[in-house]
């Protein structure tokens, strides 16, 4: 992760020297639209909606579909920015390349990701080692982790999705494969109904998602090695106890300018 890291800084630093900021899609008529996280949807709305009441006359369009869907429209020109709730990879960013223009990042949130399980299951906390086992598939029932007799059906995101390579590098190991039985979904929200109705069902969904399905899921608190289970709240997302946080990221095609760069610009302030 840190080699991808590297080379995507050396990227940027080549795209700023090399580039000119790039004309984007909604620039010139003073709209703006985003494409791709299912993570970071409510939150992307709802910058829109704010932004839009904020500044009159201008649009915002959001969409989701996941950071893969969302980082292929930006290099195919379709949409201004991208959600990515992961960094971009080597072969993306050559490809960005091969269209002309360098993505440029703009780190806009830190996520939390809850595990979430069926309300009616009695577990009430889980390590980071007994979610390694759940997902990929070594532990098979509840028992073996402190529940009931109850077959364990592990949920997760399909592989278009930025929260789905980020669960996989960080729970699993990197390149460690999901259990070839996980229900794989096409969106956060279809993970939070698919737990709410299955009484031996486990998921991991942002905290927003988790937040709003409310009493019909149930969040559990996550240890690491030998520490004390921690909540996902906002002030341990913030401080980085809780062990399943990530940053949420927006890419543009170069430098943003416009109405891209005004709304970016306003994301990342106070108000926003």
């Amino acid at each position: 992760m840190q080699t991808m890291r590297l080379t995507h800084v050396a990227w940027q630093l080549a795209g700023a020297a090399a580039l000119a900021a790039l004309p984007t899609a909604g620039a010139a008529q003073g709209s703006v639209s985003l494409k791709g996280s299912d993570t970071m949807l409510q939150l992307a709305q709802a910058w829109a909606a704010a932004y839009m009441e904020a500044k009159p006359g201008s649009t915002v369009t959001v969409t989701g579909g996941g950071s893969t869907t969302g980082i292929a429209a930006l290099i195919n020109g379709s949409c201004d920015i991208t959600n990515a709730s992961r960094i971009m990879k080597g072969s993306e960013l050559d490809k960005a390349k091969l269209r002309g223009f360098i993505p440029f990042e703009h780190p806009a949130a830190r996520d939390g990701l809850a595990i979430i399980v069926n309300p009616k299951n009695p577990i009430t906390k889980i390590s980071m080692e007994q979610l390694k086992g759940i997902y990929n598939g070594s532990v098979k029932n509840w028992s073996q982790v402190g529940g009931p007799n109850q077959a364990v059906i592990a949920v997760g995101r399909d592989s278009s999705s930025g929260t789905y390579g980020f669960f996989q590098d960080t729970v699993l190991g990197i390149g460690r494969p999901y259990r070839p039985d996980m229900i794989s979904s096409p969106s956060t929200n279809a993970i939070a109904q698919t737990v709410s109705q299955d009484v031996g069902a486990i998921g991991y969904v942002g905290v927003a998602y988790a937040k709003a399905f409310g009493s019909k899921v149930k969040v559990l608190p996550v240890s690491k090695g030998s520490g004390q289970p921690v909540e996902p709240t906002e002030e341990n997302v913030r401080n980085g106890t809780y062990p399943l946080w990530r940053y949420l990221y927006m890419y543009t095609r170069g430098r943003p300018s416009g109405a891209v760069k005004a709304f970016i610009d306003w994301v990342r302030s106070g108000e926003g």
